[in-house]
């Protein structure tokens, strides 16, 4: 491969962080001039500067280090620089990524983009446009870390909890207690945004186990070429660039809970591997013996893991052992009575981000909230109090602040009244007077002659009579 790298003058060798440097980047490429020359260059940004010469060293780099942001080759022996990007974001999400891409694989670089990819440099790299590009990333990086430090801030003061008081989600809580103390493994079911990792850590929390680590890992969001070093580790020398040996999530779970989220994007053969970690009770990290593995697995999915047993992608054998104990996280739809109490939660928590008084919310608004579907779930409901709390310029939550299309749903089902089977016939009345009075904006006589009853009638019924 030739040296795509900006010429520079000699050889420097790695230098350690000095007073003045401006933030951390990793540069990875399998051409040691390349690593050499672009070292070369961003040491004289002022930039502590790390190297490494393949995915897995970069990911060692990247455990052991602060690092804002990552340069590297797009193609490369091994996992390549989007397979890297992918594990970047799910090890360290702060740091951002530039991809290093000749003119051939420039659309696979924007694709990668997509995938949270910062940026894209294309060969031969020109000096001037490769700073501006990291030092760009640099200040994005640092936007997102003072970002994430505020969510921290109010994390570690609201503490994350199940909000909610329905029968059905009570009846989750019921089983997770019942279900925390066993060994028994757990399989959690439901739509995305239901919640289903904090009633994981609601497991692990009251089980025996609560006192040792407590470790999630999104089963999708790593490529399959890096997960299974993930989960089970390695051995130095177990592959090309395991300069060290590497502990995995077992590992690092031993003594307590596992939590494996999209556990249905397992690769066929990662399935194998899982599946005699739950018969044997032991891994075999990469390179090296079986050892014991003192761990409580958690799984989750939101896909029908009978369907993808039906079709052949996912083993029977290990959908049996994973889900000895099904918990399913009800949709928000499903719970509409814990909308007010979880609205009022996630306000409270962005009004005190955002450094901001208490806002109270308006009736119009809880009845808008309680009628959209909420196909993003308590995630959704979530975002849209955040935005709430930033848009509002009153200390009432109005219509106004919502997204137009929880407004307009509101809107749609103020034409129609529904009722549950056993209201009480008088209840049933006086809410089918009220609602048809709301659509004649107030007129008495004009809702009379909707329903076909006299105005006096409707005053009767709403006790108005004078």
């Amino acid at each position: 491969m030739a040296n795509d790298a900006p010429r520079e003058d000699a050889e420097e060798p790695p230098q350690p962080l000095r007073a003045g440097e401006k933030g951390t980047v990793l540069i990875v490429d399998d051409e040691r001039n390349n690593l050499v020359s672009l070292g070369r260059i961003f040491r004289k940004e002022s930039l502590r500067v790390l190297e490494a010469e393949n995915a897995h060293q970069a990911l060692e780099q990247l455990r052991a280090h602060q690092v804002h942001v990552v340069l590297t080759d797009l193609m490369m022996p091994g996992p390549s620089g989007v397979e890297l990007l992918k594990a970047v974001k799910e090890l360290s999400p702060q740091t951002e990524v530039v991809l290093m891409t000749a003119f051939g694989t420039v659309e696979t670089a924007v694709g990668a983009m997509r995938e949270g990819a910062y940026d894209f440099v294309e060969k031969p790299l020109k000096r001037a446009d490769i700073v501006r590009s990291v030092q760009k990333a640099l200040q994005h990086s640092r936007l997102v870390a003072e970002n994430q430090q505020l969510k921290e801030e109010i994390r570690v003061l609201t503490s994350r909890e199940i909000v909610g008081q329905s029968r059905r989600l009570r009846a989750v809580l019921e089983l997770t207690a019942q279900a925390a103390p066993s060994m028994a493994t757990v399989l959690i079911l439901g739509e995305s945004g239901t919640g289903k990792e904090l009633i994981a850590r609601s497991l692990h929390s009251q089980s025996t186990r609560s006192e040792k680590e407590f470790i999630a890992v999104n089963c999708s969001a790593i490529p399959e070429s890096i997960l299974e070093a993930e989960l089970f580790g390695y051995e130095k020398g177990a592959f090309t660039g395991a300069t060290g040996r590497r502990a995995g999530r077992f590992e690092r779970a031993q003594g307590g809970t596992l939590f494996l989220d999209e556990v249905g994007e397992l690769s066929p053969a990662v399935q194998v591997k899982l599946l005699r970690v739950i018969q044997e009770g032991e891994f075999e990290p990469l390179g090296g013996q079986a050892r014991s593995a003192d761990v409580r697995i958690v799984a989750a999915t939101n896909r029908d893991l009978r369907a993808l047993v039906e079709a052949g992608e996912f083993r029977e054998d290990l959908f049996y052992r994973l889900n000895v104990i099904s918990i399913t996280a009800p949709a928000l739809r499903d719970r509409r009575e814990d909308i007010p109490l979880l609205a009022d939660h996630f306000l409270g928590i962005y009004c005190q981000k955002n450094a901001r008084g208490r806002l109270s919310i308006s009736k119009d608004v809880l009845r808008a909230l309680s009628d959209w579907t909420w196909p993003g779930n308590v995630r959704e409901l979530e975002n849209v109090m955040e935005r709430a709390s930033v848009l509002c310029r009153g200390t009432e939550l109005t219509l106004t602040d919502l997204p137009n299309e929880v407004v307009e749903a509101e809107a749609q089902e103020q034409e129609r009244v529904v009722f549950e089977i056993g209201t009480p016939l008088e209840e049933v009345e006086q809410k089918m007077i009220r609602a048809t009075l709301m659509h004649a904006q107030g007129d008495k006589s004009l809702a009379a002659q909707l329903l076909g009853i006299s105005a006096r009638t409707i005053y009767r019924r709403l006790g108005e009579e004078s």
